[in-house]
């Protein structure tokens, strides 16, 4: 009887020796014998052999990063379209609204994507604290005049558009 961590350990090892060794071990279109690269990889434990994970996590987290900038900087274009058209057609009050509505969507925004690149490292949940930003921004703009309800929660949700641009976009 096999016990789930010793399984999931077993199953961990296979998989990294597979990645590790497939090229080098087998012909082209050879097969892999399993008993062989579990009874290599018992000597080390494969759940604390943190430098082969680090390879993998690295070329994912810059993607991620890059990712983020790429959505930052369509968001940011988006703003200053939407503001330069929303002070010519609607005045500056509305493009105030829409600026400021706009900043606070991209700190919305950039405060969950800092707690979704900390999900899988230090955290095992996405804070609550992003939740805060839709609040105060409803809370600001009904308590000033200068400020619009409307154009506010438009330019809040700027960010949405940069996302889907770039989800289209992907290979």
């Amino acid at each position: 009887m096999i016990d789930s961590p010793g399984l999931c350990r077993e199953l961990r090892c296979l998989v990294l020796a597979t990645t590790s060794r497939c090229h080098s071990v087998t012909p082209l279109g050879g097969m892999i014998v399993a008993s062989e690269i579990v009874e290599d990889c018992s000597s080390h434990d494969p759940l604390l052999d943190i430098d082969s994970l680090d390879s993998s996590s690295g070329v994912k987290s810059d993607e991620y990063l890059e990712l983020q900038f790429r959505v930052f900087r369509l968001t940011s274009l988006l703003t200053f379209f939407s503001v330069g058209i929303a002070g010519f057609l609607y005045g500056i009050q509305a493009s105030a609204s829409l600026l400021f509505g706009a900043l606070s969507g991209i700190f919305y925004f950039r405060l969950l994507a800092r707690g979704i690149g900390r999900l899988g490292t230090s955290s095992n949940n996405i804070g609550k604290v992003q939740l805060l930003v839709p609040v105060i921004l409803v809370l600001v703009s009904s308590r000033f005049p200068q400020l619009d309800l409307i154009p506010a929660l438009l330019g809040f949700l700027l960010y949405k558009p940069a996302l889907i641009i770039q989800f289209l976009s992907m290979p």
